[in-house]
């Protein structure tokens, strides 16, 4: 059970990092990204005006994806098991990005929150079962 907790924090930790750590590269290596990155916090801190690029969206898609199989397969390798961590671990991931849906829907097309927040649970739960723990 104690390992499974750690597989679960360790997961959701690591997809925080990871997630902000490609951001940061991304936007280091991609100009237009960071400004497009840069645009929607300073809307959703003051409030003001932003106009979605939908390449950006589907990046972040792509990102959401990529780091949710990487999050539910630290689960399952730190839990030694790859279904409880990895679908607890899927099951915080979609309720944050409810939250973020919430916190920015009026900033981003509606196909972008369903698609993104759809995407985080079983993502984690594939990311889970490409461990194999015998």
């Amino acid at each position: 059970m104690l390992r499974i907790v750690l597989g679960v924090i360790g997961g959701f930790i690591a997809w925080l990092f990871v997630w902000v750590g490609v951001e940061k590269v991304l936007s280091a290596i991609w100009p237009a990204f960071g400004v497009h990155q840069a645009a929607f916090q300073a809307a959703i801190e003051d409030g003001g005006q932003f106009t979605a690029n939908s390449t950006m969206l589907v990046v972040h898609i792509v990102l959401g994806s990529i780091v949710s199989v990487i999050s539910g397969a630290l689960a399952s390798l730190i839990a030694g098991e790859n279904s409880k961590a990895p679908l607890i671990v899927g099951f915080l991931l979609l309720l944050m990005g409810i939250a973020k849906a919430v916190m920015s829907w009026q900033y981003v097309p509606i196909w972008y929150h369903v698609i993104f927040t759809a995407i985080l649970f079983p993502m984690a739960i594939v990311g889970g079962k490409l461990i194999s723990n015998n």
